[in-house]
């Protein structure tokens, strides 16, 4: 399918800009749309990167996706296709203030689904989450697109509210929407709230890396290129209707992925300081992903261990970018809100 304009929902945040780096760099014939209401997690520096790759195709809005401005957005720009990123996505802000995942993934993402209806049924890739699934046990089998939803956290109980409404349009109201599901992300640019980039940075500074409960909890891990080549695939190839789950069946525990940081920087592992456990952590995520690669012949070309070399040498050479996010706003929050011991967790003073 060509896709002449394309609006990206979230494209200042991790996955977004990724995703339009590579659709910039791919797909000459593509006008990129960036809609972003540059929240905490939007780095300052991202937006001007992104502007900066294709001026003559590409375009910046900033909006929130819950704005009622967002039919005349798509009106004015006669979109054929949208990719929504926009989301709440950290666990422990869910635990925190559920009501603004709802507001943002749920009523943001049928707010953007009305419009896209509304003007020319433009195809919609609606980008989700592993964590929909709910929690595995280490025997069981990877979970596949059809496998019931069982969310444990307000952000998972948000995606997966998002992903029905999603569902529901196109069954409705014969939308063409398509759904994502991928697995834990990593990469260049990640905001260093999330595990790997958090320890990265606390670790190049010396400084304590808080392990929740026994570390022993499994996640399955996707170099963000490779994710964002996934749902390119899914964009131009995928099935109305469908879901595609997207992984690099590259499972860790949590314990064994910081350990692999501290070795490859030559830091001690006496920086890891065992923490509280999140209240319903999930124990493991795993997606099996057959039907991404037999249908549409995705494939993921990233090891981890090549994916965790070039995502260690960027924080290492990027020092400033990563700084600048991690200041005292940001280690306050948990601090003076997060019923866990965090203590140990002392950040820079901006």
């Amino acid at each position: 399918m060509v896709i002449s304009k394309l609006l990206v929902t979230g494209g200042c945040g991790f996955i977004g800009s990724h995703f339009i780096e590579h659709t910039l760099a791919s797909h000459p014939e593509t006008e990129v749309t960036c809609l972003d209401s540059l929240t905490y997690a939007a780095h300052p520096d991202t937006a001007l990167r992104l502007s900066e790759l294709a001026p003559q195709r590409y375009k910046f809005v900033r909006l929130d996706i819950t704005s009622g401005e967002i039919g005349a957005l798509f009106a004015a720009n006669q979109f054929n296709a949208v990719v929504n990123f926009a989301a709440e996505t950290h666990v422990d802000r869910s635990i925190l203030d559920p009501s603004s995942f709802v507001r943002t993934n749920v009523l943001g993402t049928q707010n953007l689904l009305n419009a896209a209806r509304e003007n020319g049924n433009v195809r919609f890739v609606h980008v989700s989450t592993d964590e929909v699934y709910g929690t595995l046990g280490p025997e069981e089998p990877l979970s596949v697109e059809s496998s019931g939803l069982s969310p444990n956290s307000p952000y998972a109980a948000s995606k997966a509210s998002a992903d029905l409404m999603a569902l529901a349009a196109e069954r409705t109201f014969k939308q063409p929407v398509l759904i994502t599901r991928c697995t834990n992300n990593y990469g260049p640019g990640q905001f260093p709230e999330k595990l790997l980039p958090l320890v990265i940075a606390n670790a190049l500074e010396d400084k304590p890396i808080p392990i929740y409960g026994d570390g022993k909890q499994v996640r399955d891990w996707i170099y963000v290129l490779d994710h964002a080549i996934g749902i390119d695939t899914v964009l131009r190839h995928g099935k109305s209707g469908e879901i595609y789950n997207i992984s690099s069946h590259e499972e860790r525990h949590n314990i064994d992925l910081v350990k692999s940081v501290l070795r490859l920087l030559g830091k001690p592992e006496s920086l890891i300081t065992y923490v509280g456990d999140r209240p319903a952590h999930d124990r493991r995520y795993a997606l099996n992903a057959d039907k991404i690669q037999t249908e549409l012949g995705w494939e993921p070309s990233f090891t981890f261990e090549q994916g965790l070399k070039r995502t260690i040498d960027w924080y290492v050479n990027n020092q400033p970018w990563w700084k600048k996010a991690r200041d005292k706003e940001y280690f306050d929050f948990y601090r003076s809100n997060y019923e866990m011991k965090f203590a140990p967790l002392e950040g820079p003073t901006a």
